[in-house]
């Protein structure tokens, strides 16, 4: 197995890629939402981590997660669909899922497209378990499937 790409947070020159991947194969055949601008603002958040992997120059990749106090959303995933099957989003996964533990998070709770079963099936194999459905989770007219995964409680230092 090759070696797998760097995973790095994003900087605001890759806003306009991720939102053109979000655009092209996450949101297809929807409002597009995750547009440069709210890419760019994620980026930016206090609150968001904005993951990608970059292979000779293009973007392969990116991951954006939200952190609450003790849990984390993972809002959207992609990688492109040329380099799909080889790892990437696993690699992205587990990156993001490092870092909530660090950051004291105990869940993480994700959300698909009803209609993808091959990223529902992602998730799973994962450890991410299905919590339910939404009705009607995107624009109205697609439902969305709700996963979440325990993570191990993080490692807490007694008080001196």
């Amino acid at each position: 197995m090759l070696a797998l790409p760097t995973i790095r947070l994003a900087t605001r020159e890759d806003a306009h890629a991720i939102a053109a991947l979000s655009r092209d194969y996450i949101e297809d055949g929807l409002v597009w939402r995750y547009t440069p601008i709210r890419v760019l603002a994620a980026i930016q958040s206090r609150t968001t981590n904005v993951a990608v992997v970059h292979v000779h120059g293009g973007l392969h990749g990116f991951g954006i997660m939200q952190y609450g106090d003790t849990t984390a959303h993972l809002v959207l995933l992609g990688v492109q669909p040329t380099q799909r099957h080889k790892g990437l989003g696993r690699h992205l996964v587990q990156w993001l899922e490092d870092s909530a533990r660090v950051a004291g998070v105990a869940r993480i709770d994700v959300e698909c497209r009803a209609d993808n079963p091959g990223a529902i099936a992602f998730y799973r194999t994962l450890g991410y378990r299905i919590q339910g459905v939404v009705s009607r989770y995107y624009a109205g007219r697609i439902d969305a499937i709700r996963l979440s995964k325990q993570l191990a409680q993080p490692i807490r230092r007694a008080a001196p």
